[in-house]
């Protein structure tokens, strides 16, 4: 699925490694590359806006309503214009269906990994389905490259057009190959839409189930947007409480609560025990961001705890202070942080401003149980019934 761990999150540690994420990190994702790309997820969260208002009073799917919101940000940003007309929107709709069947293969447990001799029967049938996905997204892929190869250059940047322009360096330091370039669009795509749409799923699920938390956010939104505009990324700072319901949700759900598996390069004793040569290290953050030693009331859902001037107020998703490691820390940490905070919190202060929330009739509480996987996500899906809350009817249309 991931080009023969040529990616980011599962290649090895060394310079091919250093290069991809230093040009993840430092260039595609940085703060200016964001901003320009800010009008694409814009206009998603505008169109979340008005199809959830096409639906008020009636059932919503949170999860679905999200995955379809940011998939269609973070492929925008990374096609740009280059999958336009007829011809794009075909690819664009493939490149959709894959991605579920993807994201489900990657998480989903696989006996052979606790049996290594009964991979070779391929008794859940997950090879199989892998090896049909992988060359799915091939083929997408190399539609995708040929149609920006061939096409009008536009003047707005993508993160497609960038790594391409990447393959024709000739210094091996600074480029990167057709293979580099197809595993690096999928971390992307991959990376910052499973873990954001899981995220807005149990943010929600905890502001259903904690209405006094909910409605200060809301109260929060009014002061600082309004209710006679939009919610834009501008206003993000301002967003303290909602910040802090973002971080408290991280902490309490951690999309990957074992992070990406690690392996050490050379054998090494780590307070007392020894850690061989190649062997697969799981870090349980899901157990030190709820082990009582470091958290007060750690089960309890308490945004303030991170709220300045609190005793968490200092913490932030970079995983500085070991205590807090919802993306990790230091060299091997996500580095797509920047881009699933930004829309995390557009899409969950887009859907906190704009509507009223309940849960639906003959439903007492939020059902808080889990499917496992890699990325641990909810059992069942989230539904809940909005109404609007904003002073115009113009917030809530949409036109492209």
């Amino acid at each position: 699925l991931l080009h023969g761990a040529s990616d980011i999150a599962f290649s090895n540690y060394g310079h091919e490694w250093r290069k991809m994420r230093k040009i993840f990190a430092s260039e595609m994702l940085s703060n200016s590359n964001l901003d320009s790309a800010y009008n694409l997820r814009r206009q998603q969260v505008r169109k979340m806006v008005a199809d959830t208002y096409e639906k008020a009073g009636g059932v919503v799917d949170i999860g679905e309503l999200a995955f379809l919101t940011i998939m269609s940000s973070i492929t925008s940003m990374v096609w740009g214009q280059t999958l336009k007309g007829h011809q794009g929107c075909a690819v664009k709709s493939e490149f959709r269906a894959v991605l579920r069947e993807f994201m489900e293969l990657l998480g989903a447990p696989n006996i052979s990994d606790i049996f290594p001799l009964l991979a070779r029967f391929d008794l859940q049938g997950i090879k199989r389905r892998a090896e049909k996905v992988s060359c799915q997204c091939d083929e997408i892929l190399d539609s995708a490259i040929n149609i920006h190869n061939s096409g009008e250059k536009s003047g707005q940047k993508d993160f497609l057009g960038y790594l391409l322009q990447l393959t024709k360096r000739e210094d091996p330091a600074t480029s990167l190959t057709l293979v580099q370039v197809k595993a690096m669009l999928m971390d992307i795509v991959v990376g910052g839409m499973d873990t954001t749409v899981t995220a807005v799923e149990w943010a929600m699920s905890l502001m259903l189930k904690h209405p006094k938390q909910m409605r200060k956010v809301q109260e929060e939104l009014t002061e600082i947007v309004g209710l006679n505009t939009s919610v834009e990324e501008g206003h993000f700072p301002k967003l303290k409480y909602l910040e802090a319901v973002v971080k408290e949700t991280f902490r309490l759900h951690p999309p990957i609560p074992l992070l990406v598996p690690h392996c050490p390069s050379k054998s090494t004793i780590v307070a007392g025990y020894t850690i061989p040569k190649g062997a697969q290290i799981f870090l349980n953050v899901f157990a030190i961001h709820r082990d009582p030693q470091l958290w007060e009331d750690p089960s309890e859902f308490k945004p303030e705890r991170f709220l300045e001037g609190s005793s968490a107020g200092g913490l932030v998703y970079s995983g500085n202070h070991l205590q807090y490691l919802p993306f990790g820390s230091g060299r091997t940490s996500c580095p797509g942080i920047p881009l699933a905070e930004r829309m995390l919190m557009h899409v969950l202060a887009s859907l906190l401003h704009a509507f009223e929330w309940s849960l639906p009739d003959g439903v007492e509480e939020v059902d808080f149980s889990e499917r496992f996987g890699i990325v641990v996500k909810r059992s069942k899906p989230l539904l809940a019934i909005p109404r609007p809350r904003l002073s115009s009817l113009e917030l809530y249309s949409y036109s492209d």
